[in-house]
Formats: structure tokens, sequence, C-alpha cells
């Protein structure tokens, strides 16, 4: 049987002490800086914030950042989330994902950068926590393949780009308001688990809204 899933994740930095630890220690000035008292100012004045950017950008890379949330709807169905709130429940998280896709569908997953992020987030943190994938997930998702349709690259082609939230505006669709995935990380640490919950299914009915209107004109 044929379905569309429409899917969205949230993800937030690596909670893992001893790699904060060593991006910490990696951080280096500058190369124009080369004198010892120079380079110890500099450390006093930017390491920190450096090192607390650095970090950030783990929420981006599935080797050390970690999934907090995921969304997901099946055709006109009610969307289900699932959300970890500790590092550890991320395992659960997927599992439930998993378990909620039926080994004789055939699903078309659907999502903002969905061939380019949320698949293979997903892929690569099933493997760390040895979670098996079931074989309904594609594997390598192309946006041409059939088994994903990227909002992002049907608007924009596969060379450029557009968040959701100006597709949005283009379309006439409501957008993210004043939260967005830039806060999701200080929302998790802060405990705001189901302001991320709630975030993350509005993603996903905004992304079933944009994908009916590319089907509503024949594409």
């Amino acid at each position: 049987m044929e379905h569309v899933c429409f899917l969205d994740i949230e993800t937030i930095p690596t909670q893992s002490q001893a790699i904060r630890d060593r991006i910490k220690s990696d951080i280096t000035p500058p190369g124009n800086i080369k004198k010892p008292e120079s380079i110890q100012a500099w450390m006093d004045e930017h390491g920190e914030a450096k090192a607390a950017e650095e970090i950030a950008k783990t929420n981006f890379d599935p080797a050390y950042g970690h999934i907090c949330t995921i969304a997901w709807a099946v055709d006109d169905g009610e969307a289900s989330v699932a959300h970890a709130e500790t590092a550890e429940q991320e395992r659960d998280a997927l599992q439930a994902f998993f378990a909620s896709l039926r080994a004789n569908h055939r699903y078309t997953f659907v999502g903002h950068y969905i061939s380019g992020f949320d698949l293979r987030f997903i892929l690569c943190r099933a493997v760390v926590r040895c979670v098996s994938i079931p074989p309904t997930i594609p594997r390598d998702p192309k946006p041409w393949d059939g088994t994903v349709f990227d909002t992002m690259t049907a608007w924009a082609g596969s060379k450029q780009t557009i968040s959701m939230d100006r597709l949005c505006e283009a379309l006439g669709i409501p957008g993210k308001g004043d939260f967005g995935g830039a806060d999701v990380a200080e929302a998790w640490a802060n405990g705001e688990h189901d302001k991320i919950a709630e975030y993350c299914v509005s993603d996903v009915e905004r992304t079933r809204r944009i994908y009916n209107r590319f089907k509503q004109v024949g594409w």
C-alpha cells in the first residue's frame, strides 16, 4: 500500500562532556595572532564564546548531536510525536517512530530538506544507538527518486535553498512564529520539552500543507 509520511525532527548539540571538553581544548585564535600574551588575551576574551559556538554546531552532525524529537503523520492522519527528555532516551524516540511504520506499506517521506538532513540524521543515529532500521526507510534518499518529496528542493531546485518560513510566507501558510529550530537547544536544556514537541508537530502540519499545495497544482 502506498502512503505519505510527513516527517520532522529536532536535534540538540552533543551532551557528552568528553566531546565538549575536547572541542573546547581545540579552540585556537586566528593564525595572525602569534605572541603568547596575545594568544592568551584572545583566549580570555573569545575562547569560551568560540567553544560554545562550536559545540552548538554539533546539533547538525549526527556523529555528535542527538535527536530530541521526532514528529510524523501518515496521509491525513493525526500527527504523532516521540520526544527524548534525556540524551539516552533518543533510542526510545527512534524505536517509537520505526515501530509506527508498517512493513507491508510503501511510504513517500515528505519533509523540508528531508533528503539532506532529517532522514540521514535518523539513519546515522539509529546506527549509533544500535536500533534496527525498518526496510521501509530509504538508505540513501535522493529528492528525485520517489522515496521522498523534499519541499525545499521541490521549490528551490538542487542548487538553491529556501527556509520553510519563507516558503510558507510565499504560499500564504502561517509560519513558525517566535519559536524556531535555533531555539530548540536552549528550550531542551531548560526542560521545555512540551514546547519542543508542539513545535515539531506544527512543522509536520506546515509540511503537509506545503505538500498539498504542490499536489493541488499537479506537481
